[in-house]
C-alpha cells in the first residue's frame, strides 16, 4: 500500500514536471526550427532540420545587443537599489524602537495591494516633472523600492537572536555598524532571496518601460521582443530565439542563488 501511495505521487509529480517544462521545452524546440516546420503538422519536438539563422537573424535584424545591455544596467541597478533601500526599512522595522512601527509598516504593506495600474500615472506624471521620460533614471528609480523586499527581509531579521547585537552595544558598536557588519553578513540567504525576485521582477518588466520610453535606443530586452509580432504576420521562430536569449540570464541568476533562495525562502517566514 506504501508503495502504491508513493508511484501515485511520483506519477502526479512527474505530471505536473510536464505541465510545467512543456511550454519550454517548445520555445526552445521553435527556436531551432525553420519557419516552414512551426506549424508543421503533426507537431515535433525535434525538428527534422535544426538551425542556428535564427539566432543570426535576430541579432543582425535588430540592436538587440543595446536592448540587452539597457536591461542588464536596469535590472542591476533596481536589484541593487532594492537591497539597499529594502534592508535599511526592514532593519528598522525589526529592531529600533520608534512610535507607531508597528502601525507604519503595516500601512506600508497595505501597499502591495495597490495595483500597478492605478499609480502608473501619477508615477508618469512625476517622472515627466522631473524630465526623466525616455532615461535610465525613470526605468530604475520606481523599482528601487517595493514594500514586499521589506516585508522578506524584516521577517528575516527576526529570525537573528538579539543576544548578537547587545554584545555589539556593550562594545561600543553603533547601530549602523551592527547593521553593516552583523546584520548584512547573517543575512546573505534573505538578501539572496529578494536578489532573485528582484531580478525576474526588473528584468520582466513590460508595461512601465512601454509607458516611460520613447525612443529605439533604450528600448528594454522585453519590449525589443514584442516588436518580433507584427500586426498581420509574425515569424515565431524568431520570436522565440529572441525569448530564449532573454531567459539566459534569469536562468544563469536562479541556478547560482538557489541554494541560498530555498534558504531565505523557508527561513523569512519563522519568528523565534
Amino acid at each position: 500500500m506504501f508503495k502504491l501511495k508513493n508511484l501515485i505521487k511520483h506519477l502526479v509529480l512527474i505530471l505536473f514536471l510536464v505541465v510545467m517544462l512543456g511550454p519550454f521545452l517548445w520555445l526552445i524546440s521553435t527556436a531551432f526550427k525553420q519557419f516552414g516546420d512551426v506549424f508543421a503538422y503533426p507537431p515535433k519536438i525535434i525538428p527534422n532540420n535544426l538551425t542556428w539563422d535564427n539566432f543570426a537573424r535576430v541579432f543582425n535584424s535588430f540592436s538587440l545587443v543595446r536592448y540587452f545591455t539597457n536591461s542588464v544596467i536596469v535590472t542591476l541597478l533596481r536589484t541593487l537599489g532594492m537591497l539597499i533601500t529594502s534592508s535599511m526599512a526592514a532593519y528598522a522595522f525589526a529592531r529600533l524602537e520608534f512610535p507607531g512601527r508597528e502601525k507604519i509598516f503595516i500601512i506600508y504593506l497595505a501597499t502591495l495591494m495597490i495595483p500597478f495600474q492605478v499609480v502608473m500615472i501619477p508615477l508618469f506624471i512625476i517622472m515627466r516633472s522631473f524630465g526623466w521620460v525616455d532615461t535610465y533614471q525613470a526605468l530604475i528609480l520606481p523599482g528601487a523600492f517595493n514594500a514586499l523586499g521589506v516585508f522578506l527581509l524584516r521577517q528575516f531579521f527576526l529570525t537573528l537572536p538579539k543576544s548578537l547585537e547587545e554584545s555589539a552595544f556593550i562594545d561600543g558598536a553603533s547601530y549602523f555598524t551592527i547593521f553593516t557588519r552583523i546584520i548584512l553578513p547573517l543575512a546573505k540567504p534573505g538578501l539572496a532571496t529578494l536578489s532573485v525576485l528582484s531580478f525576474l521582477w526588473s528584468w520582466n518588466d513590460f508595461l512601465w518601460p512601454l509607458i516611460i520610453i520613447d525612443s529605439d535606443h533604450m528600448n528594454t530586452i522585453t519590449l525589443a521582443i514584442s516588436k518580433f509580432q507584427g500586426y498581420y504576420f509574425t515569424e515565431w521562430n524568431l520570436l522565440m530565439a529572441a525569448t530564449l536569449v532573454a531567459l539566459i540570464p534569469t536562468i544563469f541568476i536562479y541556478i547560482v542563488a538557489q541554494n541560498y533562495f530555498v534558504e531565505g525562502i523557508a527561513t523569512s517566514g519563522a519568528k523565534y
